[in-house]
């Protein structure tokens, strides 16, 4: 655990804000490589890649404070407290957010929609991975406590001042359980994107394999405030269910065209 990179006389960088930095200049490498190979418009992807940062980071916060609507209510102060303020929010929040916003630049510039998406799944499998290390460094989205040996046990106070994680207590690496899959699945898609694939194929494959990790790793996640909606299952539990349901029936439908004689001929006579 290191939330604090180095200080300069009164100024400290945190490691969270690094390794998102890094993830954010990584993932983009990425995508504008594969959007070159895809024959895409380099330049309006980047663009893109740079709006979707921003509008990841606004819908995250966003999603962030929906969730957790009666703590806030009850402590209006913390909205915009030092804590609030440096999580880094619900993903999903965040993920939402860059797809509005890349509907709508995609739209005013012509970009195809499917194609576009398929060079951004790897990018973002990647980006996220190294942000989850950024919030292993900050202590954030820890899990719940165990006794299996590789729990890990957090005991920098500044850490706790920060995000709340709890000190000395044997817990699930609940970031770098993300991280490890996330690294998976850039590896799959990355692989894949490069071969034939129908349009959407590769973000459906991501919808699904993110969509299964987090449904999993929730259980194992320590959550703050109660689920809001009762029941064995979270929010984010709820939407992984549902983007996994979406992401399983384009990518079924896509497969079982491809895997038809007359899909066959098609792909070979473009």
């Amino acid at each position: 655990m290191l939330p604090r990179l180095f200080h300069i006389g009164g100024y400290s960088q945190a490691t969270y804000g690094v390794l998102v930095a890094l993830a954010f200049l990584v993932a983009l490498s990425v995508i504008s490589r594969l959007a070159r190979r895809a024959g895409l418009n380099s330049d309006a992807v980047v663009n893109l890649g740079i709006l979707c940062g921003l509008s990841t980071i606004v819908g995250a916060k966003i999603m962030m404070y929906l969730v957790d609507i009666p703590y806030y209510v009850r402590n209006p102060g913390e909205i915009f407290s030092m804590s609030s303020l440096q999580a880094g929010g619900v993903f999903y929040g965040g993920l939402i957010g860059a797809l509005i916003a890349a509907a709508v630049y995609m739209r005013r510039h012509h970009l195809p929609a499917l194609p576009t998406a398929d060079v951004f799944a790897p990018g973002i499998a990647l980006g996220h991975g190294i942000g989850r290390l950024g919030c292993f460094a900050a202590g954030c989205c820890w899990g719940l406590p165990t006794n299996l040996p590789w729990g890990v046990t957090f005991t920098n106070p500044l850490a706790q001042q920060l995000v709340g994680v709890p000190l000395d207590i044997k817990l699930h690496p609940t970031q770098l359980y993300e991280s490890a899959a996330e690294f998976a699945i850039f590896g799959i898609l990355y692989w894949r994107v490069r071969r034939p694939h129908a349009p959407g194929a590769i973000i459906s494959l991501y919808l699904i394999l993110y969509a299964t990790v987090r449904f999993l790793v929730e259980f194992v996640r320590y959550h703050e405030q109660p689920n809001p909606f009762g029941g064995p299952l979270n929010t984010s539990q709820w939407i992984s269910l549902a983007l996994a349901a979406v992401g399983a029936a384009y990518f079924l439908r896509k497969v079982g065209r491809a895997s038809t004689p007359a899909a066959g001929l098609q792909a070979r006579s473009r």
